[in-house]
């Protein structure tokens, strides 16, 4: 609604009623927690029987935000947060080899190195994942695509990191974790959303979407991955380009073909994705199916 539409109003706004609250508060039957405005009490907000209003309200608030930004297309990243930079990757080998090089016989230090060497190998995925930040954002079209991820560490990281070095906004959508995730220092700032509630979280992960690009990743990306391809085998959101990244990771860890031979999924389900391998062949299919190109 307008200001001006506002103004008009027969009622007064939520505002004023929480201006003209604040001069109420000298007796104990102001200061209840009874007394509080409904909108303005923590406690009454957090009740179990209040769930459906907080869903409505995560799910209208970067709704509202993202629209006084006027964001309306958008690229999904997906990927783990455990994949570093290669710096970073490079550092924890140096540290592993010193491990196993002071104690041979002991058979974690070896397992640290095994584990050090394939961080270094999977390394290649955030340089990848942060070269494409940089393609989506620094596109002309008169549609501006704007990279929007997890908003935490590792392949997240990379995208927001590539568009932010494009000079170019990009979107962050954490979620409260038991191990705290905090938003990666790349995302747009007023840009930057936290959920509660990972469906809404990934529903407006695909709001705006034009395409999604799966790097490699664990149980959460895999989760966001085949809510998307179930999404669009049911018809529920209009087909959209799906990139895996990798095709010898996603081959390796999903045999999708085997699914086929099951009878679980048809032939046709197989052309909902694509494998490419490269930052440069993932943004040629994103442009060509936006008109870019």
């Amino acid at each position: 609604m307008s200001a001006e539409k506002r103004s008009k109003s027969a009622f007064s706004s939520a505002r004023e009623a929480v201006l003209s609250a604040r001069r109420h508060i000298d007796s104990a039957q102001c200061r209840s927690a009874s007394y509080q405005l409904a909108f303005q009490d923590p406690d009454f907000l957090l009740r179990d029987e209040l769930r459906p209003v907080r869903l409505q309200l995560e799910l209208l608030k970067p709704e509202l935000i993202l629209q006084e930004q006027h964001i309306e297309s958008t690229v999904v990243v997906y990927g783990s947060a455990r994949i570093t930079d290669p710096e970073t990757a490079e550092t924890r080998l140096v540290s592993a080899l010193a491990g196993y090089n002071s104690n041979k016989d002991d058979p974690l230090a070896t397992k640290q190195v095994e584990s050090a060497r394939r961080t270094l190998e999977n390394s290649r995925y955030y340089d990848e994942a942060r070269k494409l930040g940089h393609l989506i954002s620094s596109n002309t079209g008169k549609d501006q695509l704007v990279v929007v991820t997890g908003g935490g560490p590792g392949i997240m990281e990379a995208a927001n990191r590539g568009a932010h070095e494009a000079g170019m906004p990009s979107i962050g959508m954490n979620i409260v974790l038991p191990h705290e995730q905090a938003p990666n220092s790349y995302i747009t700032p007023d840009l930057n959303f936290q959920f509660h509630y990972f469906a809404v979280r990934k529903m407006h992960l695909l709001m705006r979407a034009k395409s999604l690009v799966a790097f490699p990743g664990g149980f959460g990306t895999l989760d966001e991955l085949f809510e998307t391809l179930t999404l669009i085998q049911t018809q529920k959101v209009q087909p959209i380009p799906v990139l895996l990244f990798g095709q010898a990771f996603w081959k390796r860890i999903i045999n999708f073909d085997a699914l086929v031979e099951e009878g679980t999924i048809s032939n046709k389900d197989l052309d909902l994705f694509e494998y490419v391998e490269t930052a440069e062949e993932a943004w040629g299919k994103i442009s060509e199916s936006v008109g870019l190109l």
